[in-house]
């Protein structure tokens, strides 16, 4: 289980490597070559001496124009221990491999982004023996994704944005189109990108969100997140959890809620009903529009 924002932002793309592929391309605009194949690697970089040293996510890629080791960091806040770790990574895995290493750092903080992307240089002015120049994903640059038709088509993007903006002021919207896209793909894969996305939430407000919106959905059910759910064991307290969340929903999306609809809501004992209300819910404008056929 995943358990900090800072291993769900480089897991994301050991459980989708394409994703990789995709941010150099298409978000950072890097001309990399389309890989053949993508392999995970052994993140350890230990030598003999006694100092550990360990990547967050290494990863082969082999493409026509040859291999190269991508290396992913993810980064929480401004650190300048980096500026020796990271072309040590660099020149360590090159010596070892004899492949072109590529660093990537993946951010949810705007500063450290700019922080980030900085070269760091080696020699005197004028005359560099070394420069390690970060590729740096982040609020910046990473898109906003809050239509659906858009997280459907670019599922591993949609989670990626969800992710690094998950503490804006559009992470409703985000969560919302997230939330609908993730029935297009198979359980296992949806609970896991819903696991990443919980554990980078830090606003509060927004994991709730995001939990509410899991809890309408059937592969919820798989999810680690569901377990206080599912130790209830009784069709009443379900049925009743059910009901405060599907309210608490409609009041986060700030969706009003007449008093004859939330006695509706609290009279119903049919916690199928109850899930269809909650789907209905995720997008709907009014709340008489979880009645829908009906």
């Amino acid at each position: 289980m995943v358990g900090s924002s800072h291993e769900a932002l480089h897991r994301i793309f050991q459980k989708d490597p394409t994703l990789l592929t995709q941010a150099l391309q298409r978000v950072l605009h890097v001309p990399f070559p389309e890989p053949r194949e993508i392999a995970a690697m052994n993140v350890d970089l230990t030598e003999l001496e006694p100092i550990e040293r360990r990547v967050d996510t290494l990863m082969r890629a082999e493409t026509d124009e040859g291999t190269y080791l991508l290396v992913v960091e993810s980064q929480g806040k401004v650190d300048d221990r980096k500026r020796g770790s990271w072309p040590y990574y660099l020149s360590y895995l090159y010596e070892k491999y004899r492949c072109e290493p590529v660093l990537i750092v993946i951010t949810q903080s705007s500063t450290t982004a700019r922080w980030a992307s900085r070269p760091i240089r080696f020699g005197f002015r004028g005359w560099h023996s070394m420069t390690v120049r970060p590729l740096v994903l982040g609020p910046d640059n990473v898109p906003v994704i809050t239509d659906e038709r858009w997280a459907e088509r670019d599922l591993p993007l949609a989670v990626l944005s969800a992710m690094t903006h998950g503490r804006g002021p559009q992470s409703p919207a985000i969560l919302e189109s997230l939330a609908c896209a993730l029935r297009t793909t198979d359980a296992d894969t949806a609970a896991a990108f819903a696991q990443f996305v919980d554990s980078c939430l830090t606003d509060a407000q927004a994991k709730q969100m995001w939990r509410d919106l899991m809890e309408t959905v059937q592969y919820f059910w798989r999810h680690p997140l569901a377990e206080q759910v599912r130790e209830e064991g009784r069709e009443e307290g379900r049925i009743e959890t059910s009901r405060a969340m599907l309210l608490r929903l409609l009041e986060w999306r700030r969706v009003p809620v007449p008093a004859v609809v939330r006695e509706r809501i609290q009279a119903c004992t049919d916690l199928g009903r109850l899930e269809a209300w909650a789907e209905r819910a995720v997008r709907a404008a009014s709340a008489d529009e979880l009645f829908t056929d009906e």
